[in-house]
């Protein structure tokens, strides 16, 4: 079971645009697209 949790919590914190503005976001969306990961952020 994966989806328990409050699924608008975890977009809030864990989101792409919240990662877009740190530098140290910026680098785990860098280093997950540099993986190929097909989701980015939550």
């Amino acid at each position: 079971m994966l989806s328990k949790g409050n699924k608008r919590r975890r977009k809030r914190r864990h989101g792409f645009l919240k990662r877009m503005r740190t530098p140290g976001g910026r680098a785990v969306i860098k280093a997950r697209r540099s993986k190929g990961r097909w989701r980015l952020s939550a």
